[in-house]
């Protein structure tokens, strides 16, 4: 793809997704998100070509300049969007698809100190990570999938899910997604309290024991024999477990 043609692409891609971009001007000259994918594109094709230390050192360089570090080891595919971006870190070893949108303060970072293994997560295409994030080790994050701001993920995430919390939580999502489009901070509209669905689970389980509790207090009554506390109690649900929905 021709140099001006791949310009434009990030920069109509940026307009696409944030909606503070006034022009391409403003993208141009004001988003160190996009001057960081493009200093590591240098930085790639260097340490690509056998020039370790020049990659390093030009990827440096766009660290001082766009508070992101990206290693030049790192395999970016197209329109990757890193939005306000200061603080982000991304691996050696770490893949990412087309049409990605990383948040400020997040870590692609790996957990393994062998050299040459695939230390780093690979995301998929559609991905969106949110602020604060830190997405640790050598699994994959599938299409589409969301990651909550300030989650940590330790496993692979399915394709179109939404991991949220610490350790993360999977979150069956795909719907929600394919309805709305593009999730800022991958936080979905309709997004389901995990903990909230936990309790209101186990209040109900709950609720049914005690009403199987009294359907036999009064079978035994009916035959004479009168067991006390076996009536009945109502439990409400707290109003976050009734506000999470699902």
């Amino acid at each position: 793809m021709p140099l001006l043609a791949r310009i434009a692409e990030d920069i109509r891609s940026i307009r696409e997704r944030d909606p503070a971009a006034r022009s391409s001007w403003e993208v141009l000259t004001c988003y160190p998100g996009l001057h960081a994918v493009w200093g590591h594109r240098v930085s790639h094709w260097l340490w690509s070509h056998g020039l370790k230390w020049l990659g390093r050192f030009n990827s440096n360089l766009a660290r001082w300049i766009t508070g992101i570090e990206i290693h030049p080891g790192a395999q970016i595919g197209r329109r990757l969007f890193i939005d306000h971006g200061y603080g982000v870190v991304i691996g050696e070893t770490a893949v990412i698809g087309n049409d990605v949108t990383i948040y400020q303060g997040v870590t692609l970072g790996g957990t393994s100190l062998e050299k040459g293994a695939k230390r780093h997560p690979t995301l998929g295409n559609g991905v969106v990570v949110g602020g604060g994030a830190k997405v640790l080790g050598g699994f994959t994050v599938g299409d589409d999938a969301r990651i909550g701001s300030n989650a940590v993920v330790v496993k692979a995430v399915p394709a179109g899910a939404t991991a949220v919390g610490i350790p993360a939580r999977i979150i069956s999502d795909a719907d929600s997604h394919a309805a709305h489009g593009f999730d800022a901070y991958g936080i979905t509209r309709d997004m389901p309290d995990p903990v909230a669905n936990a309790i209101r689970d186990l209040l109900q389980r709950i609720a049914e024991q005690d009403q199987r509790l009294a359907e036999l207090g009064a079978a035994l009554q009916r035959s004479g024999i009168v067991v006390p506390g076996t009536e009945p109690k109502p439990m409400p649900l707290p109003e976050f477990c009734r506000e999470s929905g699902r």
